[in-house]
């Protein structure tokens, strides 16, 4: 299956992709595929992590604004309290066509936590006019933004995308043989793959555009204040942490240059993040729950290297993109299949990848680089306090951002050459999403979710 470096970063709104942004399209492929002449009701049932975790998550916002006609990249962010107010003061909801019915929150959004057999993201909604069902379809959430519905959940999973690449790869190991027989990097390749689906030009402006949209969230991240939503109170701190590094107070202006610089990396991250958690507009970088990861290591890199360019933007997103597809095809990027390893390790591992490449890194040093980023998030489970992408996943996206550049340093710092391959590791990922147990897989059932209130 050909999958392209935008099928991974795609520009949605906070908090999760799996949960938000998937929903969303879902929903909205559902209405604008109905034909009957007059719907007097639709109802949502929400399975599995989409139930267990939605209210955090704002998957039955998402829905709503789904079942409106919206979509992720173009909803306007701030208009949906507003239009949800309306909602539950028994105005109508008005479908793409222009019908409007009484949908009742309350009533018309079902949440079964029992996971339906495809995946643990799935939800069925279903169309009436009056009492008869004329359209119903489930539909599974994937994980960075994919969905299926039943029909192609039946057939398998996501229908493949057939477009004849020049390099194709399933694997890390055909990966770096493409590089060494055709004597090209791996952003060279993922750009003559890419090159199947649009040209060049196309390309690298539509990646600018990705990091133009990374880098709108962390400045956005940098000047808000506050508290985050969601009644855990979390406080925004990237707004001060920012104002501390431009002006640090007297007694810290001696601090060594390695730790501001980790100060900056971290701070990034935690901008993309609080944003994120805000349901802000977010890049999948592969998920939103890693969203900050990609961007703050990229972001490091054009501030601290005094020749980066635009081109360098491009390569890194190239290169990233390219072990985000190696995870998504051979394990998974989705915290509710895997955990969080498949999120923040998939993520810390594409930044260090792409760290690597734009420091001059062989394909072999790149693929070290990848590999050490997402070994070292093993075992990561998903276990977000109260089901909000906030605790701990805002720190954990600056850890990893910091792990990631030592990923890459690591790498280069050798000839390519180690002991665990990256195709090893992501399927010792896979195997272990597949033995831990649920409640560390996006429930908000174990793990800090529950040792983190107190009663």
């Amino acid at each position: 299956m050909a999958i392209s470096v935008f099928d991974l970063f795609r520009i949605g709104i906070g908090p999760s992709s799996s949960h938000t942004v998937g929903p969303m399209r879902a929903a909205r492929d559902f209405v604008m595929a109905l034909t009957a002449p007059k719907v007097s009701r639709v109802v949502v049932r929400l399975h599995g992590s989409l139930a267990a975790t939605g209210v955090g998550h704002g998957t039955d916002n998402a829905v709503v604004m789904g079942l409106m006609g919206e979509t992720p990249e173009a909803v306007d962010l701030d208009t949906i309290a507003e239009r949800l107010a309306a909602l539950d003061n028994s105005e109508p909801l008005r479908l793409p066509n222009g019908q409007a019915l009484a949908f009742q929150r309350a009533r018309d959004i079902e949440w079964d936590e029992a996971c339906l057999p495809f995946h643990p993201n799935a939800m069925v909604l279903t169309a009436y006019e009056g009492d008869t069902v004329i359209s119903t379809n489930t539909y599974y959430s994937l994980g960075g933004g994919f969905y299926v519905d039943q029909a192609c959940a039946d057939r398998g999973g996501l229908d493949e995308d057939k477009t004849a690449l020049p390099y194709p790869f399933e694997s890390a190991n055909e990966l770096l043989t493409l590089c060494q027989q055709h004597g090209l990097s791996i952003s060279e390749l993922m750009l003559e793959n890419e090159k199947a689906w649009r040209s060049e030009a196309a390309i690298r402006d539509e990646l600018l555009t990705i990091w133009h949209a990374m880098r709108q969230s962390i400045d956005n991240g940098l000047e808000a204040t506050g508290r985050l939503p969601g009644g855990l109170n979390v406080r925004r701190r990237a707004h001060s942490l920012h104002q501390q590094l431009l002006s640090p107070p007297d007694n810290q202006r001696l601090i060594v240059t390695s730790f501001t610089v980790m100060d900056w990396v971290n701070l990034f991250a935690l901008a993309v993040n609080e944003e994120n958690a805000a349901g802000k507009r977010m890049v999948t970088a592969p998920t939103n729950g890693a969203a900050g990861i990609v961007p703050a290591v990229l972001a490091y890199y054009l501030k601290f290297e005094p020749d980066a360019c635009d081109a360098d933007v491009v390569n890194f997103l190239l290169t990233a993109g390219a072990m985000g597809i190696l995870c998504k095809k051979n394990a998974s990027i989705s915290g509710a299949e895997v955990g969080c390893q498949g999120e923040v390790g998939s993520a810390c591992a594409m930044a260090a990848a792409g760290l690597a490449e734009v420091l001059g890194g062989t394909p072999r040093q790149v693929e070290n680089a990848a590999e050490i980023g997402l070994e070292h998030n093993l075992g990561l489970t998903c276990d977000p306090v109260a089901g909000l992408v906030q605790v701990p996943c805002i720190e954990r996206n600056a850890i990893a951002s910091v792990k990631a550049i030592n990923a890459a340093r690591m790498a280069l710092h050798g000839d390519g050459d180690h002991f665990v391959s990256l195709d090893k590791v992501i399927r010792t990922m896979r195997d272990t999403g597949r033995d831990m147990q649920d409640k560390y897989k996006e429930t908000s059932k174990g793990g800090l979710a529950v040792n983190a209130i107190e009663c």
